[in-house]
């Protein structure tokens, strides 16, 4: 049976979706990802932008509200920021949780340049904690 992983972040716009795109290339068939926020902001163009240059295309992801995945029984919950961490609401599982704060790359103030590097730093951040994460509890 595939494990169910949950990314938890504020908005489910940014940290998250880039999360859920690289848990899904490491994780391949061997698990299913899903992420989701404590409120929904739309899946950032930037985030679409930094993935796409990196090879995964996550265009097609929604934004979520946590609400939507209440009856799914979750075997790990990933929150990837602490505003998450600290105000999700009660949220009902078994799930082993971690936890990773990322910085936001959507709240950089700069010239495009600054901004595009910043997504693509925190871009990469996020790829190596998904790339161990999965090698260390997918098996």
């Amino acid at each position: 049976m595939k494990k169910k992983i949950l990314v938890l972040c504020t908005g489910n716009s940014c940290r998250s979706q880039i999360a859920e795109g690289y848990l899904r290339y490491f994780a391949q068939e061997k698990a299913e990802i899903y992420s989701a926020g404590i409120e929904t902001h739309g899946v950032n163009p930037k985030a679409i932008k930094t993935m796409t240059e990196d090879g995964i295309d996550i265009s097609h992801h929604t934004s979520n509200n946590i609400d939507e995945y209440r009856d799914i029984n979750f075997e790990f919950v990933i929150t990837v920021c602490d505003h998450a961490k600290e105000n999700c609401p009660y949220f009902p599982t078994k799930a082993e949780r971690f936890h990773h704060n990322f910085q936001d790359p959507a709240k950089v103030v700069g010239t495009d340049e600054q901004i595009n590097e910043e997504f693509k730093n925190v871009r990469d951040q996020i790829k190596d904690y998904c790339e161990r994460f999965i090698q260390e509890n997918i098996k």
